[in-house]
């Protein structure tokens, strides 16, 4: 059997060579927070990180994957969603159907590790996943607002808590 290092954890799986590391994380380890959504690498949703680097599972071998390798899954960023950019989705109410938001936080937080003062423009090169909903606007302000120390006024969004939300 195989091995992988996910989210910390060693895990064993069996699979053909050319199997996409998507399917073994989902169907054999069962972590079903990455999302199957076009399997061409074009969309995103599939994004994982291995060793840091975002990386579109939908079309990786999982047998290119070596059990030193450390792979983070959406599960793996944040035992409890304080990482700041999934603070920051959260305050600012960036999904909206939220398939494609795992991948696109994914992403984000890739991008703000390798740039913390990253501008419009590296978003841009960076943020290539697709969303149907046209959350980009927000997906944009959400990694201001990370990297600027967490502050949902800082996006300049008029947003308005009903009393008793959860969000």
């Amino acid at each position: 059997m195989a091995k992988l290092n996910v989210n910390g954890a060693v895990m064993e799986y069996e699979a053909e060579d050319d199997t996409p590391l998507l399917w073994v994380i989902r169907e054999q380890l069962g972590l079903t927070g990455t999302k199957y959504g076009c399997g061409v690498a074009q969309c995103g949703a599939c994004t994982v990180h291995i060793d840091g680097q975002a990386v579109r599972s939908c079309v990786y071998p999982a047998s290119a994957v070596t059990a030193a390798q450390k792979i983070t899954t959406i599960e793996g960023l944040s035992a409890d969603g304080s990482h700041p950019i999934q603070k920051a989705w959260a305050a600012l109410d960036v999904p909206q159907c939220g398939f494609c938001q795992s991948g696109m936080i994914m992403a984000a937080a890739a991008l703000v590790r390798d740039k913390p003062k990253c501008t419009d423009a590296d978003i841009d090169a960076a943020m290539t996943n697709i969303c149907r909903c046209g959350t980009y606007n927000r997906v944009r302000k959400a990694i201001h607002v990370a990297v600027r120390g967490g502050d949902p006024a800082s996006a300049g969004l008029a947003i308005e808590r009903i009393a008793g939300s959860k969000a």
